[in-house]
């Protein structure tokens, strides 16, 4: 279960208190500095009283995967308009060698600058 040491001297309900302040979203360095334990002790207790918490770590590659995922739905989205340019630009310049060689007027005409 959980450091008899740590509940003899703070008693358990006391260490609850605290990992159910940590569940409700407050920083772990500001609890401890305030009830005036160690943030390692703290977040033993944590582990101990919450199992099922996820660590920072736990939350950080959480938040990397969704990214992961957002940027290779965007880059298969580049892709596609990028092949359609390509092929857009492939049949103009098809059409173009094709109008020259009959001696007719071009399809498309090019920008004057």
């Amino acid at each position: 279960m959980a450091n008899a040491r740590g509940v003899k001297k703070r008693g358990l309900e006391f260490w609850q208190a605290a990992v159910e302040r940590l569940r409700a979203g407050e920083n772990l360095a500001a609890v401890a500095a305030e009830l005036g334990v160690d943030r390692r002790g703290l977040l033993r207790w944590r582990e101990r009283l919450d199992p099922e918490a996820e660590t920072a770590g736990e939350r950080r590659e959480k938040a990397l995967v969704k990214e992961v995922e957002q940027l290779k739905k965007a880059l298969a989205e580049k892709v596609l308009v990028v092949d359609f340019l390509q092929g857009a630009l492939h049949k103009v310049a098809a059409r173009r060698r094709q109008s020259a060689s009959n001696g007719e007027r071009a399809s498309t005409t090019r920008s004057e600058k």
